[in-house]
C-alpha cells in the first residue's frame, strides 16, 4: 500500500480525478468530501471519510487514522457569479475551512500541501499570457478568497514549517479517457458541459454573456486544460513537493485561448447538432482574456499538457451520454448501500 495522502475535495471533478492519478502513481488517496457538489460514485481509489472541514473532531479523527504523509486541498466553493451575490459563503467555506486543515496539518506535523487556487487571483490581465509575476489583484470574491488562503498557507509556512505547492488553475474541461469519471455539476456553469447538454436534449438553450469582449467575435477568451492533464500535474507537483521541500507557485494552462464562441461551434461541429445559442451583456467580474504562460510549471515540474480542445470535448461527449444513461442506476446503488 502506498502513503497516505489526504484529498480535500476528493469526490468533485478535478479532485476525483486527481485522485485516480494519485493511485496510479502509487499513492493511496484518502478522500475527505461532504458531497455538496461532489458525488459518493466517484470516490474509487482508496478511503472516503464523509464529513465537512468544518466538523474539527472528524477532520482530526481523520488525520490520527491515516496519518497522511500530504494534503491536496480541493474542497471550496468555487463559483464567481454566486461569490459575488453571496460572498459570506465563499469567505466561510473557503477560509474558515483552510484554517481547519491547516491547522490540523499543523498539530499532526504534516508538512507538504498542494493547494488548488486559481487565475481569478489576478483580476484584470495587465498582460497575456499571464505569468506567476502578474499582480494579484481579485475582482470577485471568490478570487479573494483564493488569494486569502494562498496569503494564510505562506503564514503557517513561516510558523510552523508548512512547505507548499500553488497551483493556480485556467479554465478545466473534459472527463476521464476511460469514462470512469467525469464533470456533474448541479447547476452546470461550464461551457463544454453545457453545449453537450443541450446536444443531447437536456436544455433548450445555450447562454453566452458579453458579444462585445475586444476578441475576433466579441465573446470571451479562455484558457481551457484537459482535467486529465490537470491531475498528472498535481501528480507532478506533489513529487516535486516530497522531493525539495521548497515552496513553489505554478500556472496550469495551456497558453492558447479560445473564445466562448468558438469552443460551442467546436462542440456542435463534435456533435453534429446544432443547438439554440442566447446572447446577454457580460456580466461583472469577468475579465475578457485569460491565457497561461505555464513555462514555469514545464521548468519546475516537468510538466506540460498534452490533450487540446478536441480530446476535451470528445471524453466530455463520451462523459455526458455514460451519465445520462447510467446516473440513475448509480443513484440507486448508493441508495441500497445507505439502507
Amino acid at each position: 500500500m502506498g502513503e497516505a495522502i489526504l484529498v480535500t475535495g476528493g469526490a468533485g471533478y478535478i479532485g476525483s480525478h486527481v485522485c485516480k492519478a494519485l493511485a496510479q502513481a502509487g499513492f493511496l488517496p484518502i478522500t475527505y468530501d461532504n458531497l455538496s457538489t461532489g458525488h459518493a460514485y466517484a470516490v474509487k481509489w482508496g478511503p472516503f471519510v464523509q464529513a465537512d472541514l468544518a466538523d474539527v473532531a472528524v477532520l482530526r479523527q481523520t488525520f490520527e487514522k491515516f496519518r497522511p504523509k500530504a494534503v491536496l486541498h480541493f474542497a471550496a466553493s468555487a463559483l464567481v457569479i454566486e461569490s459575488i451575490c453571496d460572498p459570506g459563503k465563499y469567505y466561510r467555506n473557503n477560509l474558515t475551512s483552510s484554517i481547519a486543515l491547516l491547522e490540523a496539518m499543523r498539530d499532526f506535523q504534516v508538512p507538504y500541501l498542494i493547494f488548488s487556487s486559481t487565475c481569478a487571483t489576478y483580476g484584470q490581465p495587465q498582460y497575456f499570457p499571464l505569468n506567476e509575476a502578474h499582480p494579484q489583484l481579485p475582482i470577485n470574491p471568490y478570487g479573494k478568497s483564493k488569494l486569502m488562503v494562498e496569503e494564510m498557507i505562506k503564514d503557517f509556512e513561516t510558523a510552523h514549517g508548512i512547505c507548499s505547492g500553488i497551483l493556480r488553475y485556467f479554465n478545466i474541461a473534459g472527463a476521464d479517457l476511460e469514462t470512469e469519471i467525469g464533470e456533474n455539476h448541479e447547476p452546470e456553469t461550464h461551457i463544454v458541459p453545457n453545449v453537450i447538454q443541450a446536444a443531447l436534449g437536456l436544455k433548450e438553450e445555450v447562454v453566452v454573456y458579453g458579444t462585445d469582449f475586444p476578441s475576433p467575435d466579441g465573446s470571451a477568451v479562455r484558457d481551457y486544460i484537459h482535467v486529465v492533464d490537470l491531475a498528472h500535474a498535481h501528480v507532478a507537483a506533489l513529487k516535486t513537493l516530497l522531493e525539495s521541500k521548497k515552496s513553489f507557485c505554478v500556472n496550469l494552462g495551456t497558453g492558447h485561448g479560445f473564445s466562448v464562441l468558438e469552443v460551442i461551434d467546436a462542440v456542435q461541429t463534435f456533435c453534429g447538432k446544432e443547438i439554440n445559442v442566447k446572447l446577454l451583456m457580460k456580466r461583472e467580474g469577468e475579465p475578457s482574456h485569460l491565457t497561461a504562460d505555464y513555462s514555469l510549471a514545464k521548468k519546475l515540474l516537468g510538466w506540460q499538457p498534452t490533450l487540446g480542445l478536441p480530446e476535451m470535448i470528445a471524453s466530455a461527449w463520451k462523459w455526458h451520454k455514460f451519465l445520462l444513461e447510467h446516473e440513475p442506476l448509480l443513484r440507486a446503488a448508493l441508495d441500497r448501500m445507505k439502507e
